[in-house]
């Protein structure tokens, strides 16, 4: 029996061991020694379910000692192994044909695996091992390609292990017999092994890459590279910090195998209740994520062969790592930030399965809690929590290529450690194939599933945690999967808030007080997604011939993407003081919130495609093809001054932002790749071919009025239905034809009447909503026709030479436009508003709203971009001859311009016709109206040169030809009663036809001289008009009132663009008496001259006139006099209001006598400015 014992301890010995030879094998007792032992490294790879792209380069042994039992009791009881050292050395294996050991192993265990479970194999099974001390050392290349300098190199792990036990155990993971733990596999088809790992001390290193000690990053260092970089980042040197410190745990282990003895299944699962990193600095932290990206490199490789690493006969087909650990904490502290991140019950766990020749991989990490906080501002704040008001019953998500992906190896499925039936926060699911399989398989598929999560967007802590991404997180492309692989991505989140806060008083542009102190976004249901088979609808790429690539029916491959995003609604609110706070402690989120932007169903696809079929590396594909497509079924926008005011400091500190955004990028990729420049125009980088299409079925924007307690009523209402945009560019061949086209189905402009009181409305007067009326709306008498269809293409050439080949072709149409109101009802409207000011120039409100969009990134919108990126690849470029700027086209040389105007009326409306509501009142007031107008222009026809003429004629203009036709033009007055239909279409109104054309006499000067070609009158039918007296007087009126207001806003562009001293006082003296001096002196009644004879201003000749000019007082008396009589009105309005206060049946027009008193000091004020100026 001691034979046998000691031939199984040999034959264990020997598969684990290095150059093992029964020489060494000395029993003395029930004790065995042995010092100074190498471990076969493919043994521990396979035993310890280790990935292919990881090999075990060294594994050593101190000193072993073997304590056997009695032989009597060797079938119940285990074999202890000590061990007093254990050193292990884990590589990245960079080549991924190669292997790491080359060792005997295979023939020597070979022969005897897989023929039975005899007496060695149970002994074996049933051994213990103890270990005083575990080094495990961990280096990872971040993949074979990988540059960038030892700066991103990522550093070496140190693992280091005190107390180590292993021992078998029964189902239960109990300790008993040996006997009793081999009787669940009696009866069964497979044999179990279940064993349970023990540890009490667990502490992790992250040392520095050896290439840090470098002679030339050593002087860097002493030169002080350590000092931070422009975005306040140390990256330079790391010279080693503890991560993890003082942690205990457990693991379970089951080994599943065949009734043969083959190894058919590995499962560990890692228990650790608590883990916690007091004090991490901000060089340890970047190294800790260059670390993890290196390691999720390593371990998602997509070119390592499994039959390269597939070396040792105990490893198994199907294995599965867990991960669980019940609370995590970690905090960086530095000296000028300081964050802390709670994490709940977080899950890592990895399925392989493996038949030799393919591998399958399934990740799942589930994290059930996560708090970040930054503990360094004041007062401090939550940067990422969850949403307390998450409704509960869902149930966790798993995905269709996770369901049954591998069968169980623990017999009674999940362990208790897993057995919790909350739902993650954040749960990921992914598979990967290795080797990457050939389109159109997916070499990996990713879902990811968030429950409603809050994000707080604080300026330092963003922008601290932006550097930390970069620097550690960001995989260039290609590094994992080869760019031949097919991919899909899936991310779905239940709930998004993303809190912005602003604090306009510090460190801004603007000091003024604002009612709001940040901004928060609501989005409800977000999913992304990114993958080739995706069914795009918006797009409708199955209907376009240039994207049959892309159609559905097509194959997939590497050449294609596409991208979907969608959220079933976003709402844009700004946050005052009290529900900033009232969000930051989880309180009522809508308390305090003022809805800015509505958006429902926004959907967002875009489809990209290579033109020759290689893998699609670069976005946008340089010379592929582009689709994207915006759509959203409804758009609503409230907007009042003070949240314009506030969305632009938003606006500015968004770029200021980006600025530094730009920084820390910029210092990312300089410390990653170096300075690497990159050359050549702008036409060798951007897509052949190119689409961009909007659609928003429901638009509605809202002009607020300006209040301090709550949201104003809406001062201006605009809506429209069926609104398409859509602009395209293609290249063909030496030129770039972009297309534009716009439709628009119907609009409506409403505003509040000029006279309404809103401070009743505020207060809940009329259901809180002012009484508006519409300006501006649409009567199509048929309903597929929009009102708006702008067509546009512009043929752009690539080279300057080709220059007759640049033509514009425009092609407009607007129909059924109804306008109402008049110039004069505009005008109030601006004052009130805010845009005009009392003097008819901006207002104060316009005034700032330039100043801050000037101030802030606004600015640089208009500026040029450089269109060639290098200046080296420009010269070359302009000296071939081929121009990718267009800079040196100049203006087309074919232009074709149509413009048409169906159906159009203005209803020119006075004060009594403004209380009209009536849907026709358009019918009761004056109205212009026409059936069509159309606008032409056109260049000059080519003239055709002979083959021996080589100088061709220059066109010196665009446009040479101009045609206007006006169509059943028509003044009509108002009518009492609605006309009929067929009354008025019997009037056919005025037919007009203007021709002109550039003269050809002066052709050396550079305006062109324009000549009446052809004037052409008609009338169809003949035209009655039948105007009274009152009639034209009242329409006279309204012409005096709206080129009143137009020489007043004409006065008023002309302050706004700060031409006063240009255009001299006298002339906007003129512009804003524009109509007082002629006008108003026709149909006015006799009145008494100072002579004391009747005179008629309603037929003066030019002597009257003379004359009457004479006898007019100075026009100082003339404001004397009516300041006198002013004051005089407002001394007896003073008095019939003292009188009307005492008495009680007076109180009812005492309003009235408030508002006149009112009136006449506005009246007094604008006397008293009027002194000023004379």
């Amino acid at each position: 029996m001691e034979s046998i014992l000691a031939r199984a301890l040999e034959y264990t010995l020997k598969y684990w061991l290095k150059s093992f030879s029964r020489d060494q094998f000395k029993l003395q007792g029930r004790t065995v020694q042995l010092s100074n032992l190498d471990i076969n490294g493919d043994a521990l790879h396979a035993s310890m379910g280790l990935p292919p792209a990881i090999s075990v380069t060294t594994a050593k042994v101190g000193k072993l000692e073997i304590l056997l039992p009695y032989v009597s009791n060797v079938q119940i009881e285990p074999i202890v192994v000590q061990i007093d050292r254990l050193d292990l050395v884990l590589e990245e294996n960079l080549d991924p044909g190669t292997s790491g050991n080359q060792s005997s192993t295979q023939s020597s265990s070979g022969s005897t695996k897989g023929n039975g479970y005899g007496f060695a194999d149970k002994i074996a099974d049933g051994m213990s091992l103890e270990i005083g001390t575990v080094n495990l050392l961990l280096e990872t290349r971040g993949g074979a390609g990988q540059q960038g300098g030892a700066t991103w190199a990522p550093p070496m792990a140190s693992l280091t292990m005190r107390n180590l036990s292993l021992y078998t155990t029964n189902e239960n993971w109990e300790v008993v017999n040996l006997k009793e733990a081999r009787d669940f596999s009696t009866n069964k088809n497979f044999i179990y092994v279940f064993k349970k790992l023990e540890w009490q001390f667990l502490s992790i290193d992250l040392l520095p890459h050896p290439d840090m000690f470098t002679e030339a990053n050593i002087m860097h260092y002493q030169e002080g590279g350590n000092q931070r970089d422009d975005d306040g980042a140390k990256r330079v040197f790391f010279g080693g910090e503890r991560f993890l410190d003082g942690i205990s745990g457990e693991a379970h282990i089951t080994l599943q195998r065949t009734d043969l003895n083959s190894p058919l299944g590995l499962e560990v699962q890692l228990h650790i209740t608590e883990a916690m990193c007091p004090a991490l600095s901000e060089p340890g932290l970047r190294a800790f994520l260059r670390f993890l990206t290196g390691l999720y490199v390593c371990l998602n490789r997509g070119d390592v062969d499994p039959k390269a690493q597939q070396r040792s006969t105990e490893a198994a087909g199907r294995s599965l790592v867990a991960i669980i650990v019940d609370h995590i904490f970690l905090r960086i502290k530095d000296a000028e930030f300081q964050l802390e991140l709670l994490m709940q019950s977080l899950t890592f766990s990895r399925t392989t399965i493996s038949d030799g020749e393919l591998e399958k991989n399934l990740t799942r990490i589930m994290v059930g809690g996560l708090f970040l906080r930054d503990t360094f501002s004041r007062p401090p704040c939550t940067l990422v929590q969850p949403l307390m008001h998450a409704t509960a019953g869902d149930h966790m998500h798993i995905p269709d290529f996770a369901t049954n992906f591998c069968p169980p190896i623990y017999p009674f499925g999940e362990q208790q450690w897993q057995s919790s039936q909350e739902v993650p926060l954040i749960c990921l699911h992914s598979v990967q194939v290795k080797p990457s399989p050939a389109p159109p398989s997916f070499a990996s598929q990713s879902q990811i599933h968030c429950q409603p999560l809050m994000l707080h967007l604080q300026e330092e802590s963003c922008l601290r945690i932006c550097s930390f991404l970069a620097d550690g997180i960001v995989v260039s492309p290609g590094t994992v999967l080869p760019d031949y692989s097919v991919n899909s991505l899936a991310f779905n989140l239940k709930e998004l808030d993303l809190i912005v806060p602003l604090d306009t008083n510090k460190g801004g542009t603007h000091t003024s007080p604002s009612l709001f102190a940040g901004a928060r976004l609501h989005i409800e249901s977000l999913n992304f997604s990114e993958s080739p088979s995706l069914s795009l609808g918006l797009l409708n790429l199955e209907k376009d011939p240039a994207c049959f690539i892309l159609w559905e029916d097509q194959p997939i491959d590497s050449s294609q993407k596409k991208w979907m995003v969608k959220a079933s609604q976003v709402n844009l609110s700004l946050e005052t003081f009290s529900g900033l706070n009232a969000l930051q402690n989880s309180l009522d989120p809508n308390s305090g919130s003022w809805n800015c932007i509505e958006l429902d169903g926004p959907c967002v696809e875009v489809a990209m495609a290579t033109a020759d079929g290689n893998p699609l590396t670069d976005v946008p594909p340089p010379g592929g093809i582009v689709r994207v497509g915006i759509a959203c079924k409804q758009y609503l926008s409230n907007a009042s001054v003070e949240q314009l005011f506030f969305v632009l400091d938003l606006y500015a500190y968004f770029g200021q932002v980006s600025e530094k955004i730009s920084i820390v990028k910029e210092n990312s990729s300089r410390s990653k790749k170096g300075n690497e420049s990159v050359c050549g125009t702008l036409m060798d980088k951007v897509p052949s071919d190119t689409a961009v299409s909007i659609a928003v079925n429901d638009l509605q924007l809202r002009f607020l009025e300006s209040s301090e307690s709550n949201q104003g009523v809406p001062l201006v209402q605009f809506n429209g239905d069926d609104l398409f945009i859509k602009v395209s560019h293609r290249t063909l061949g030496g030129a770039v034809a972009v297309t534009s086209a716009l439709r628009w189905k119907l609009i409506e402009i409403n505003c509040v009447d000029a006279d309404t009181n809103l401070t009743g409305i505020e207060n809940g007067g009329l259901n809180g909503h002012a009484q508006q009326r519409a300006v501006l709306w649409v009567h199509n008498k048929k309903e597929n026709i929009p009102f708006l269809d702008v067509n546009i293409v512009n043929v752009i050439p690539l080279n300057e030479h080709d220059s007759e080949c640049h033509s514009l072709s425009v092609s407009a149409s607007a129909s059924g436009i109804r306008l109402a109101g008049g110039v004069n009802y505009a005008e109030l409207l601006l004052h009130r508003f805010g845009i005009l000011g009392p003097d008819g120039g901006p207002g104060e409100g316009l005034s700032k709203g330039i100043e801050r969009l000037s101030a802030g990134p606004g600015s640089k919108l208009l500026k040029p971009s450089p269109l060639v990126v290098n200046n080296q690849e420009e010269d070359k470029t302009i000296k071939d001859g081929k121009d990718g700027g267009f800079s040196s086209l100049g203006t087309p040389d074919d232009v074709d311009i149509s413009i048409e105007f169906k159906d159009w009326l203005f209803a020119l409306e006075g004060a009594d016709e403004m209380n009209n509501q009536d849907m026709d009142r358009e019918e009761k007031c004056w109205h212009t109206t026409f059936e069509c107008m159309l606008l032409k222009a056109k260049s000059s026809p080519k003239q055709v040169q002979s083959s021996k003429q080589k100088i061709q004629k220059t066109q010196k203009y665009p446009v040479e030809a101009i045609r206007v036709g006006v169509v059943g033009l028509q003044a009509l007055k108002p009518h009492a009663d609605k006309p009929q239909a067929d009354s008025v279409e019997s009037f056919g109104g005025i037919n007009v036809d203007v021709s002109m054309v550039v003269s050809e006499d002066n052709l050396e000067d550079e305006e062109a001289n324009w000549v009446m070609e052809n004037v052409k009158f008609s009338v169809k039918q003949p035209i009655e008009a039948v105007v009274t007296k009152d009639e034209l007087q009242h329409l006279a009126l309204l012409w005096k009132s709206e080129v009143d207001s137009m020489g007043r806003l004409a006065a008023g562009v002309l302050k706004f663009l700060k031409l006063e001293q240009s255009i001299g006082r006298a002339t906007l003296d003129q512009l804003n008496n524009l109509g007082s001096d002629g006008i108003d002196k026709i149909f006015s009644p006799k009145k008494l001259d100072r002579q004391g004879n009747a005179s008629s201003r309603g037929f003066l000749s030019l002597r009257s006139s003379v004359t009457n000019e004479r006898q007019h007082p100075p026009l100082g008396l003339t404001v004397a006099s009516i300041e006198e009589a002013v004051l005089d009105s407002q001394a007896e309005c003073a008095s019939v209001t003292t009188e009307l206060s005492s008495s009680e049946s007076g109180m009812q027009h005492l309003a009235k006598m408030e508002q006149l008193s009112k009136k006449l000091n506005k009246i007094q004020d604008m006397l008293t400015q009027l002194q000023l100026q004379l």
